[in-house]
């Protein structure tokens, strides 16, 4: 039934893919530059004087790829259980599961400390592209291009670094066509606050994933801290009194992590035929891991229950995805598309021999990448070496070696402006799991075995024993989980490394030469490809003006849309789902695992204090994707009437193109954030914090 389903919002999906840019309410838009035009044409809406300004300044993000805003002046913070997944995880012991059971504050001073949280609040944008386009030289190739940009960009970081003492990322926009500076304010100082029972922020589970009705308290909340305090911020969002009603503008401040939009064809080929059946492949093999792995027990389940859920949400996404990709109407929108471009491209006066050289070379790039693909993803994403003290020592070999050499000649995260929150990842306290780590080593090894078998590197590292054998022999002696070791590892530079017996340390040294040599291709492609993008870019800027968004970047973007429910295999789905409604589709499930509500859920509607007729999620035509997850929705008055949490499975062909048909952006109502937290979780001073004026 649900491959039936798929088929059928594909065709629809189709029907947008192709057309003018900023269909309806299209767009993942910079907020220097807004659709102020679309806006007021069609929704009568003119921002006042400081409207965006403020919703940005609110806007925050986490450094483990969420969205989140300031909802009061004291630095509370809101985000979606899921982004609090990792902390939750990290605070929790085998005593106290608070990813599984949940956490209250109940006072300042009960407010837990993150170990390594770091968030991100954006206070200014510049437009570098001057700069950074000035640093290619007459007569370089594209790769060598590609060098100088990425020098140019670490010099434009450290100026500003040592000048504001900020955080500052030079981010690549239409894929080349644009550099722009994106100035941060950084909170490390980030304490729990609330997070209600994982049964109800995920309540129906995967099944229910990427679904619509949903019944979801998907929510999170932290407070930054600044010198021991809660930060006084000058920016926060207020809560509406009243929520949202069908056919309101909405509007969400967060941050998508990635679009394929802008892809020429030979790129989205590469996906649908490359890359993404080898990401669902890991994927598929790893959630298989992972379920065994949680099977052992309790606590197996609680240290590895936060990485399931990851891995099984990027699989269903993945899955979609692919789908959308897969649909031969869809793609033929795409080729007609980049051929409209093509044959404006030719036909203007200037259009030589080589006018479609740009798309000729990206083309040409794809393949090169296709052929490294493989080894990319087994040595630099470490798909073969899985486990976090195997990332500890990494970052220890590569942080010795990086530092050594001048700054704009370093990898990107280990520049200057980078190695604060490198740093802040590297020392975390958090706590280390010694039998899921050998598990997932061992498991990823022989992963690595199986993939690549002739590899000379498979028996420099295994040495004649099985995965699990040399996994177990690691593992036990490794110093990487001891804090005080990393840190004098760390200041003892080169020598320290070349002197370490650590085997994780040995084990990076020996295969990071394969790495960086894949990385160096991956990065050669994508100097080819931001040369030519930028060409394209300029083609779609004559073709279309300044009504051109860019892809999304993990960077701030404002999108807007309405509530609007929708209609799939002709069956009206409705805007919003009720509190009481999640009491039912628990019933209809028999109300087992993952439709079983916790007993605080219960034991609130038994006592007749909840209110069942609560709002608990909606829908809207917002565009979004990942890492919009943990965004607030907020009205025309800028207060909160919602929390992204989730698309619906139509939207998942939303990387690639728009679609307002079936697609939707899913949102806990903000009126059941109050009525959860005073009536089922007692949680009335947060509450009233909330709804401060």
């Amino acid at each position: 039934m649900r491959m039936i389903m798929r088929a059928a919002w594909c065709a629809a999906c189709v029907a947008a893919a192709g057309a003018e840019l900023a269909r309806g309410d299209e767009g993942m838009w910079l907020f220097n530059n807004l659709p102020l035009k679309h806006l007021k044409s069609a929704h009568g809406f003119e921002p006042p004087p400081g409207w965006a300004e403020h919703l940005r300044s609110a806007a925050v993000r986490f450094n483990n790829g969420g969205s989140g805003s300031f909802v009061s002046r004291d630095g509370l913070i809101m985000t979606n259980h899921h982004v609090g997944a990792d902390t939750l995880a990290k605070l929790g012991s085998s005593t106290k599961d608070y990813y599984r059971d949940g956490f209250l504050a109940r006072t300042r001073a009960q407010e837990a400390k993150a170990p390594d949280l770091e968030l991100n609040a954006l206070v200014d944008i510049v437009d570098v592209t001057d700069r950074v386009n000035a640093a290619v030289a007459a007569g370089l190739d594209d790769e060598q291009a590609g060098t100088a940009k990425r020098q140019a960009m670490a010099r434009i970081e450290k100026e500003a670094t040592d000048k504001n003492g900020l955080r500052n990322d030079v981010v690549t926009l239409y894929q080349g066509g644009r550099y722009h500076l994106y100035t941060y304010k950084k909170y490390t100082d980030v304490r729990l606050v609330f997070a209600p029972e994982f049964d109800i922020a995920f309540f129906g589970g995967d099944p229910d994933n990427f679904e619509y009705p949903r019944y979801d308290l998907d929510v999170c909340f932290f407070r930054a801290y600044e010198n021991d305090k809660p930060a006084r911020v000058e920016h926060w969002l207020t809560w509406s009194k009243d929520g949202s009603r069908e056919g309101d503008l909405v509007f969400v401040a967060g941050h998508p992590g990635r679009t394929d939009r802008l892809n020429t064809v030979a790129s989205l080929k590469l996906l649908r035929d490359v890359r993404f059946p080898m990401l669902l492949e890991f994927l598929r093999d790893r959630e298989s891991f992972l379920l065994d792995y949680g099977s052992k027990g309790a606590e197996p389940s609680r240290q590895s229950k936060e990485e399931l859920f990851g891995i099984q949400n990027s699989r269903k996404a993945r899955v979609g995805g692919l789908e959308g990709l897969g649909n031969k109407a869809f793609m033929d929108r795409k080729i007609e598309s980049e051929s409209e471009l093509k044959a404006f491209v030719k036909g203007r006066s200037s259009a030589g021999p080589d006018a479609l050289a740009p798309w000729d070379k990206i083309a040409a790039a794809q393949k090169k990448a296709a052929a490294a693909l493989k080894r990319y993803n087994y040595y630099e994403r470490r798909w073969g070496f899985e486990a976090r003290q195997f990332d500890i020592a990494r970052i220890l070999v590569r942080l010795a070696a990086e530092k050594a050499k001048p700054n704009d000649q370093r990898l990107q995260e280990y520049r200057d402006s980078a190695l604060k929150s490198l740093e802040l990842a590297l020392f975390s306290p958090a706590p280390i799991h010694t039998e899921f780590e050998e598990a997932r080593l061992a498991h990823s090894l022989a992963d690595w075995k199986k993939a690549m078998p002739a590899d000379p590197l498979v028996e420099q590292v295994l040495k004649g024993r099985s995965p699990a054998e040399a996994a177990h022999a690691m593992i036990a002696i490794t110093k990487m989980g001891d804090g005080r070791y990393r840190r004098e590892l760390a200041m003892a530079g080169q020598t320290g490394i070349e002197q370490s017996e650590d085997p994780l340390i040995k084990l990076a040294i020996l295969i990071d030469p394969a790495a960086r040599e894949a990385r160096k291709i991956m990065e050669d492609v994508e100097g080819v490809e931001s040369a030519n993008y930028a060409l394209i870019a300029r083609a779609l800027f004559d073709l279309k003006g300044a009504s051109l968004y860019p892809d999304a970047t993990f960077t701030l973007r404002l999108a807007f849309g309405v509530v609007k429910g929708y209609e799939q295999d002709g069956k009206k789905i409705p805007a919003y789902t009720t509190i009481g409604g999640a009491f039912d589709h628990a019933r209809a499930h028999g109300e087992e695992p993952p439709y079983a509500l916790p007993k605080s859920w219960l034991k609130a509607r038994d006592s007749g204090v909840l209110k069942l007729d609560t709002p608990l999620n909606f829908v809207s035509t917002a565009d979004i994707i990942g890492g919009n997850s943990g965004s607030p929705v907020v009205n025309r008055a800028n207060e909160v009437v919602g929390l992204i949490f989730d698309g619906n499975i139509q939207s998942l062909v939303l990387d690639f193109g728009y679609d307002e048909v079936q697609a939707r952006a899913v949102s806990v109502d903000s009126r059941s954030l109050v009525e959860a937290l005073r009536n089922i979780y007692g949680a009335q001073a947060l509450a009233a914090e909330l709804t401060a004026r």
